[in-house]
């Protein structure tokens, strides 16, 4: 692989983290961030390292089969996606809307677009047009590359944006398929600067407007070195992550963590990631790495996950702290351990367990290569010592590659959350003696009934070791004394029936795992829960939900215990 200087750079900083991937002490000594002033990812390092290389680098499992495009391959219909993509006008810093499913043409565009210097919104197939609206809007978009199925989405949506479609041509709209009669060799028209914008990603919006978070050339592509890190990948891997695409989350496990390492990526498309179809996918196609949300995690547990797949390696999940008892269920089936890892849309991988640290339930891990972690007092913004709750912060002094360029147009939500000299998650931890975090809770989920602060995690971690829980989420109701109190919203797991003996039997549960001051009071019964597609509750969706409940409990509140 020849090189010139920003890759030189890059990888140069990736192999410092592959010398030491199962010592994470020497890895956060020795690893520095490459900062140079121009980097074009696909440009300065993906062509690179595919020219001439025939390896598998994408394999897309779907009902016909699988798709699969070698390194070479996908570097040179990226060029002609470039450049197709250019002749229809577009331009460097042109916001390009992406709605694309699991399918070659998805990395094909995102790859293209790279090159291109465009910036990349993208968004999940499940956008509803009010959605679509909204980011067509906020993100000045230019140019939209859809599902043509998708296409009625975007009638009467405002804005001058062109329309580029795949899997077909609807009336309106270029098939995307057209791109293969391009040239096969890119120019660019010009370097492109290390902080010029890349991404403009919407955060999930569980509880509030989605965020735009602006993220730059070098702060996804050579941020996610710290996700290889987690993940443990290396070189001719194969690496099988479920998400959706459109959330962070896809370009993270899905796209540089993997190709970074020099990995193929195997992913499943759209209606195809059901347990059944991911164990088959985990024993077939030869996949040494895996990672999942705890959803999915929990999902193949109640299925049954069998015998341990015959390569795999490295086990990961990420999105929230995933349960001790799954974490110890797939341990003792396949005898790996399943690690956490911790990041935002706003950065790359923060926390995790990398191998050769045991991994602990509950634990989000360790501090990754580049980042320096610190929890401070949510109101004083004093750093705390370990054992005590507070806010977890990246400190800013010597400026991770990973941390997000901030909330494009909204300066006041940037400076708040760059205030003091730190980045802030927004999410309470406790730092531990051996330097690992514990997960407590997202600050805007806290609530307090009868003055005793309520973690909603610590209430459904409780709940999801019934046997009976498939699925639970608490949210705060409203209570005429004490303000709130916990109400939960739970799966039931077959074959416990949606019945009164099994709320009793979850209230009693309770009674012996919790005290009185931290009880869930009142309970539904659902079919799910409302999700995003990275896996995260729609917390705003259930408190909006929550003013009727199915089942109360008998004992009172337990304000004497207050004062």
């Amino acid at each position: 692989m020849t090189l010139g200087t920003p890759g030189l750079l890059f990888r140069q900083a990736r192999d410092t983290l592959l010398r030491h991937r199962e010592d994470l002490e020497a890895a956060r000594r020795e690893f520095t961030w490459p900062r140079p002033e121009t980097f074009n990812w696909a440009l300065d390092w993906f062509d690179p390292m595919a020219r001439d290389n025939h390896r598998p680098a994408l394999r897309v499992i779907g009902e016909g089969g699988d798709e699969e495009l070698t390194f070479a391959q996908l570097a040179r219909r990226s060029d002609q996606v470039a450049n197709w993509l250019r002749e229809r006008g577009v331009r460097r810093g042109d916001p390009v809307l992406v709605v694309l499913d699991n399918r070659p043409a998805l990395w094909e565009t995102v790859l293209a677009s790279i090159k291109l210097g465009a910036v990349v919104v993208p968004t999940y197939v499940t956008a509803s047009p009010a959605e679509l609206a909204d980011r067509i809007t906020r993100a000045g978009v230019r140019h939209v590359v859809a599902e043509a199925a998708l296409a009625p989405r975007f009638d009467g949506l405002p804005g001058e944006w062109s329309r580029i479609s795949v899997g077909g041509e609807p009336a309106g709209w270029t098939d995307h398929r057209h791109s293969r009669s391009a040239a096969g060799t890119f120019r660019p028209d010009a370097p492109t600067a290390a902080d010029d914008p890349l991404f403009c990603y919407f955060t999930s919006g569980t509880t509030s407007l989605p965020k735009m978070v602006l993220h730059t050339h070098l702060s996804y592509p050579v941020g996610h070195l710290s996700g290889m890190y987690w993940n443990g990948l290396r070189p001719g891997d194969v690496h099988l992550n479920i998400s959706a695409p459109g959330w962070a989350k896809h370009a993270w496990s899905s796209f540089f963590v993997p190709w970074n390492a020099e990995a193929q990526i195997v992913a499943l498309a759209s209606g195809h990631s059901g347990p059944e179809r991911i164990l088959e996918v985990l024993h077939s196609r030869e996949v040494t790495s895996f990672c999942a949300p705890p959803s999915v995690w929990r999902a193949l547990v109640r299925h049954g996950i069998g015998q341990r797949p015959p390569v795999l390696r490295e086990a990961t999940s990420a999105g929230e702290p995933l349960d001790p008892e799954v974490f110890r269920t797939v341990r003792e089936a396949w005898g790996v351990e399943v690690r956490d890892g911790y990041g935002q849309t706003e950065t790359t991988a923060q926390l995790g367990t990398p191998p050769g640290r045991p991994a602990v339930p509950g634990r989000m891990g360790w501090p990754m290569p580049g980042y320096r972690a610190v929890v401070v007092h949510p109101e004083t913004g004093d750093r705390l010592p370990p054992g005590e709750t507070g806010e977890l912060c990246v400190d800013l002094a010597d400026r991770p590659v990973g941390v997000m360029a901030g909330y494009a147009g909204d300066d006041r939500r940037t400076a708040a959350a760059f205030a003091g000299g730190l980045y802030h998650t927004g999410d309470l931890v406790v730092g531990e003696a051996d330097g690992s975090f514990r997960y407590v809770g997202r600050a805007d989920d806290m609530f307090k009934s009868f003055d005793h602060r309520i973690s909603p995690l610590e209430l459904e971690r409780v709940l999801l070791a019934h046997p009976a829980v498939a699925d639970a989420a608490v949210v705060p109701h409203p209570h005429p004394i004490g303000q709130w109190v916990a109400k939960a919203f739970v799966v039931p797991a077959p074959p416990h029936p949606a019945d009164t003996a099994t709320a009793e039997a979850l209230f009693g549960h309770l009674d012996r795992e919790l005290p009185p001051q931290k009880q869930v009071h009142l309970l539904t019964f659902t079919d799910r829960l409302p999700r995003t597609a990275s896996g995260k509750v729609r917390r705003a969706e259930l408190r909006g939900r929550s003013e009727t409940a199915d089942f109360h409990r008998e004992k009172p509140p337990a304000a004497a215990t207050t004062g």
